[in-house]
């Protein structure tokens, strides 16, 4: 399972930008919300048209960067691959240029550029982007922050599906600590690497430990749906 984060850049007021900017914003904004409820047709057209809007800033503005950075998602998640690569390649080009090479947002299209080959099946590209995604959060961060445990978890998701579980069971380890010492032990949060973790000991015959751990995420699912449905 995977937990991906996108930096958001700071957007002035709609009415204290030029006309050109506004737009821009508003269709970043418009397109960021429809990915996010899962209208991702929607979300390709209003950010597609951010991107025209943004490629006038030029290739220094960061703005023009979080625009490709969605859309990377946006095409990852309708199963165009090449158009994902192709987005979060530029993004990436840019964000370095212009924030350096162990910027966090750096750090961000590494990571989902990692889950993009992931996907795809080629761990030779994405184990490097993981471990220098990692490698600048623990040293923006520090080595128990929230950020960091996403990138253990996904890391170890990795080699969990190459059958690397003796790589794979220390990094879901340190993962589920972080969001444990963070979150407490009762946040739905830890569910999503409960799940993955036990899904790797039931795979290395330790049923018990995985039918624990198991009953432990499902406790804390259930946990989130019902406070979900108490909100008003």
């Amino acid at each position: 399972m995977y937990v991906v984060f996108v930096s958001a850049y700071p957007v002035l007021g709609y009415a204290q930008l030029p006309d050109s900017e506004t737009t821009w914003a508003l269709d970043n904004a418009r397109g960021w919300a429809a990915y996010q409820q899962g209208r991702f047709a929607d979300a390709r057209e209003l950010l597609l048209g951010a991107l025209k809007k943004a490629e006038p800033f030029g290739e220094g503005d960061p703005r023009l960067a979080q625009v490709l950075h969605r859309l990377g998602l946006v095409y990852k998640m309708q199963g165009n691959y090449a158009e994902a690569e192709a987005s979060y390649l530029r993004a990436l080009a840019i964000r370095e240029k212009i924030l350096g090479p162990t910027h966090t947002d750096v750090a961000s299209t590494l990571n989902n550029l990692a889950a993009l080959y992931e996907t795809q099946g080629n761990f030779t590209k994405a184990e490097p982007l993981y471990q220098r995604a990692l490698a600048i959060r623990e040293t923006t961060f520090g080595p128990n922050h929230y950020d960091v445990s996403t990138i253990l978890n996904n890391l170890a998701f990795m080699y969990d599906a190459q059958g690397n579980y003796t790589e794979a069971e220390p990094l879901y380890q340190r993962a589920l600590a972080i969001r444990e010492r963070i979150l407490g032990p009762n946040h739905p949060e830890l569910a999503a690497i409960l799940e993955n973790y036990a899904d790797l000991l039931q795979k290395t015959n330790r049923a018990e430990e995985a039918a624990r751990l198991n009953a432990r995420a499902k406790t804390l699912q259930k946990k989130s749906a019902s406070e979900k449905k108490e909100v008003k």
